[in-house]
């Protein structure tokens, strides 16, 4: 299995982060052209992984729907940090911090509006690592 981690700043602020780019690179480094699988973990417990639609309003759809589901405010138990901050460690429940996606013939198999994106509503932590793992397959 090969592996990478790279590092994304999401700037302190509820974020969708497109990480597609830098998930199809490791993808066709590590396959070496051949097929497989990519396993996107985000070893962090308040930020998510989703295979979502970018550009066209969906990732503020998305945050849109967390603010409601998960409001900022102070209900949460977990109350260190900023306020809400207890919101950002029921989140990964919902966008769960890992994503398997097909690597065929060196690229990812994504759908046509598909995109692997980093969802982080943590504000007291705006930096994070982010493991690349493939999988060649037989």
């Amino acid at each position: 299995m090969r592996t990478r981690v790279i590092e994304v700043r999401t700037g302190g602020r509820d974020t969708v982060h497109d990480i597609t780019g830098e998930c199809d690179a490791f993808a066709g480094e590590a396959s070496g052209g051949g097929d497989g699988l990519l396993n996107v973990f985000v070893p962090h417990a308040t930020a998510g992984v989703a295979l979502i639609e970018l550009g066209a309003g969906s990732d503020d759809d998305l945050l849109a729907a967390l603010g409601e589901l998960l409001p900022a405010d102070d209900r949460w138990r977990h109350r260190h940090g900023s306020p809400g901050h207890g919101r950002s460690h029921v989140m990964p429940a919902l966008v769960a911090p890992y994503a398997t996606v097909p690597v065929i013939g060196g690229r990812m198999a994504l759908g046509t509006w598909q995109s692997v994106a980093l969802v982080d509503l943590n504000a007291d932590n705006p930096e994070r690592k982010v493991r690349l793992s493939f999988l060649a397959g037989t």
